[in-house]
């Protein structure tokens, strides 16, 4: 029947195109809210995680601070205890301590985050503007630093520049700590939160600040290789520390973010069902129109031997090449959407809502063959039932008048 080609003015060619169209819309549509979903989830967590580790391990005391309050015992025990969960990927020592950094005109609130010399800053390459990363010796003390370009524009401040910071000696008052940084290297993330707050610099200036020894830290960065397993990851880490040492995810860390890229897969959800009720309702009256259209061939077939098993086949067969083509040029026009912004990112974002300024999109081929085979399988798996009227078509009474 879809051989023949479909004369314009018949009801069925109408239908047809109506509902062809409507798959092409529901699969673009489809394709355009997982890509963007998966993306902004992957890129908010990628930001979220380059900043502050996947799995936080730290001293119950420190839990509910970001700032490291005391210190724990950098021992090669521990680390090793940690390594032996196979999805670790890095580990980075780290301590963190608020301040201020002040100029002649200015000043602005800090969070200094220390880091050792066998920091792997290539995590950070892709967000660092301007400059180099901080170079620290084992040995010496670096007072180089990385900031934001946020802090940079509020005090003013390029690279080079000497900028004095102030940290305070303990918890009760006294008289602020002074400290002369040289700003080496820019970088912008995207993220309020850490755009407006976080300095990198040496581990050495935190624990001379708080009066550390220099195997004392305020805790470790874990790095997962594969995040899909970060729970259970964390949770046998946690059962390999010692009593006095927690290990917390970064989902628990930053709950409120995770919560809310979480619903992004609910969203697609919702908009997957509706799509393929769209398109399951626009095929089925598409089928039964082609089927009433064709009710005198059908008592023909059946005049002939044809079974209803048979008939309903061969109609189903043409609802799946009607569906077919609504898929191929939705996948043309979702595609299309995908790669565009992908290459070019026409549609951009408010960073202070979305923590990114251009809309990430990310899709791999597997995920849209997928799609495409369940849209196919249930839309047909559904036409199944319209096409029961195929049952009811008596030959004697189709063929009765000409």
């Amino acid at each position: 029947m879809r051989g023949q080609k479909q004369h314009k003015s018949t009801v069925s060619a109408r239908i047809i195109n109506i509902a062809t169209t409507a798959v092409a819309i529901g699969i673009a549509a489809i394709l355009i809210a997982i890509s963007t979903s998966q993306g902004l989830q992957k890129e908010i967590q990628k930001k979220t995680s380059v900043f502050n580790g996947h799995i936080l391990v730290t001293l119950f005391e420190n839990n509910e601070s970001q700032v490291s309050l005391l210190p724990m015992i950098d021992s090669d025990s521990i680390r090793n205890q940690i390594k032996e969960e196979i999805n670790i990927e890095k580990i980075h020592s780290v301590a963190l301590k608020a301040g201020m950094l002040k100029t002649d005109s200015d000043f602005e609130g800090i969070l200094f985050k220390g880091v050792s010399e066998n920091f792997d800053w290539t995590s950070l390459s892709s967000f660092k503007t301007q400059g180099t990363f901080p170079s620290f010796d084992s040995q010496l003390t670096s007072d180089e630093i990385l900031i934001s370009e946020v802090i940079a524009s509020r005090l003013n401040l390029k690279l080079g520049d000497r900028v004095e910071a102030f940290f305070q000696n303990s918890t009760e008052q006294g008289i602020p700590t002074r400290r002369r940084f040289t700003i080496v290297g820019i970088y912008f993330s995207g993220f309020p939160d850490v755009d407006e707050n976080l300095v990198y610099g040496d581990l050495k200036q935190v624990q001379r600040l708080n009066k550390w020894n220099s195997n004392q830290i305020g805790g470790y960065e874990l790095f997962v290789s594969n995040f899909k397993n970060l729970k259970q990851t964390a949770n046998n880490i946690y059962d390999k520390l010692p009593s006095d040492l927690n290990s917390i995810p970064i989902t628990e860390r930053f709950y409120g973010i995770f919560q809310w890229i979480s619903l992004f897969d609910f969203n697609v959800l919702i908009i997957l069902i509706v799509m393929l009720l769209v398109g399951v309702i626009n095929m089925a009256t598409a089928l039964l129109v082609l089927i009433l259209e064709r009710s005198r061939m059908i008592g023909l077939l059946k005049a002939l031997g044809a079974n209803n098993f048979l008939i309903q086949r061969i109609f189903l067969y043409n609802g799946a090449l009607i569906m077919a083509k609504g898929l191929f040029w939705g996948n043309i026009i979702g595609l299309g959407f995908y790669f565009s912004q992908y290459c070019f990112g026409w549609i951009t974002l408010d960073p202070e809502t979305y923590f990114v300024g251009v809309a990430p999109v990310s899709i791999s081929f597997t995920e849209v063959l997928g799609l495409n085979i369940f849209f196919l399988v249930i839309s047909v798996l559904l036409l199944w039932i319209p096409s029961k009227i195929i049952l009811n078509i008596v030959p004697s009474k189709v063929l009765r008048f000409r």
